[in-house]
């Protein structure tokens, strides 16, 4: 949800030995809508597509937030990807009470209550022992480079994310949804089961231990996971 997607890095080195990867930006300011966010993705990738020469599968990939605006993107234009990637599904924000309650609250914090929450944010949202102490410190300063009325915002669009607003029978192509196991801020394992059984062509990969920032572990390798699922498309598979 800090939309800089700078966290991404992790997991880059793996993914570029198959993918020409591309990482969506939201500026720190932005605080558009559901559906301006969607037609502007969909319009970016539109703009990717048509710079390549040729057909090549295109992977959609989102995680949390994120995964809540890939759903808007490809039941919008499903037709644009090959295989699509959810990672711990933001879509289960509503059942956590606490947490709509919060992001009413927060709008009132002064701004060093606000930057110290983010701090304490960290135990729900990530299972540190997991990650290494430099990309620990990249979670925080991402965390806290969100301004205030952001996040007040991105919250809100997601205690108001349903998932009976899309037609998720569009998406047809392959789906691999990834949820962890020891996830302390979502009910992700609970949402990727409720996810499977609205989506055609969608299976679950569970990861025990991992916490809710799952692709900042260090035992995390998002390409390897693809590989063990039969998730690469035949040019992508390593001979």
């Amino acid at each position: 949800m800090d939309g800089t997607g700078e966290l991404l890095r992790v997991q880059t080195a793996g993914l570029e030995k198959a993918f020409d990867v591309r990482c969506l930006a939201i500026p720190r300011d932005d605080l558009s809508s559901w559906e301006v966010l969607t037609e502007r993705v969909v319009q970016l990738i539109q703009t990717e597509i048509d710079k390549t020469p040729k057909a090549r599968p295109v992977y959609l990939c989102g995680e949390s937030f994120g995964a809540c605006l890939a759903l808007r993107v490809a039941t919008h234009s499903p037709h644009l990807f090959t295989q699509i990637l959810l990672i711990n599904t933001a879509s289960a924000f509503q059942r956590r009470y606490w947490m709509a309650w919060g992001g009413q609250v927060i709008r009132y914090f002064p701004h060093f209550l606000y930057q110290m929450s983010s701090s304490l944010l960290l135990a729900c949202l990530a299972n540190l022992e997991r990650i290494a102490p430099g990309d620990r410190q990249s979670l925080l300063k991402a965390t806290q480079s969100v301004p205030q009325a952001t996040s007040v915002w991105r919250l809100s669009l997601l205690s108001g994310f349903n998932l009976d607003d899309l037609d998720l029978k569009r998406l047809t192509q392959p789906i691999l949804i990834v949820a962890s196991g020891s996830d302390r801020l979502l009910p992700s394992v609970e949402e990727a089961q409720n996810l499977v059984r609205r989506l055609p062509q969608a299976r679950v990969v569970i990861l025990p231990d991992s916490g809710h920032a799952c692709l900042l572990e260090a035992d995390v390798n998002l390409y390897q996971i693809m590989q063990q699922q039969n998730f690469l498309a035949p040019e992508f598979v390593e001979s």
